[in-house]
């Protein structure tokens, strides 16, 4: 997700300081996203440069300055929020990736190693569950973060099972031409004058 743009919302309430920052992003994700203390004030000096934040006071270390949003970045920040993601390729999903590699692998059981990944995916979907269910029900930010990752779980569970079933219905490639046995040499017979005069034909 972007950073930068979750700050500027969060001072669209007030101005703040950068640890307040970092504890509400973390406090309203239910800290899903952790954040690192140089992440946070690295992205408010971008922001601050880009002329979409201000400082009380230049002069101060990051801990100490409170941040206020410009009307820049207010433009910045609804800007983002009307745009729609850019359409590009699929990423390179590391699982995905997996997999094609293992299918390649004769020494490789493809459905054990599905089935591995669907195992730890499960395992994670019901983390989720306890944790949706144990969360406040004003605690609507959370529910969202919630949601929206089991449903992407749920998402790579189902591609996990076509893969398998895809798999054991792959046809079986055909033998390589190359791997094919020789052909059997015909049988050895007399030579024939005939034979011979062919042959002495030929040389000339």
């Amino acid at each position: 997700m972007s950073i930068r743009h979750a700050m500027l919302a969060l001072l669209t309430e007030a101005p703040k300081y950068g640890l307040q920052l970092r504890q509400e992003f973390e406090a309203r994700t239910g800290e899903v996203w952790p954040l690192n203390v140089g992440q946070v004030y690295t992205t408010l000096q971008r922001l601050e440069r880009e002329g979409h934040v201000q400082s009380d006071d230049a002069g101060r270390d990051g801990a100490q300055k409170r941040y206020r949003l410009t009307a820049d970045g207010e433009r910045e920040l609804y800007g983002w929020l009307r745009t729609p993601p850019q359409a590009g390729p699929p990423p390179r999903d590391e699982l995905v990736m997996k997999v094609q590699v293992a299918m390649r692998l004769p020494q490789v059981d493809v459905t054990e190693i599905l089935q591995a990944h669907r195992r730890r995916i499960v395992e994670e979907m019901q983390h989720y569950t306890h944790l949706k269910a144990d969360a406040a029900p004003e605690d609507v930010g959370l529910g969202l973060v919630v949601d929206a990752e089991l449903f992407r779980l749920e998402a790579v569970v189902r591609w996990l099972d076509a893969a398998d079933a895809r798999l054991r219905t792959r046809p079986t490639p055909p033998a390589d031409a190359a791997s094919a046995p020789p052909a059997a040499d015909a049988p050895a017979g007399r030579t024939t004058r005939a034979d011979r005069d062919k042959t002495s034909g030929a040389r000339r």
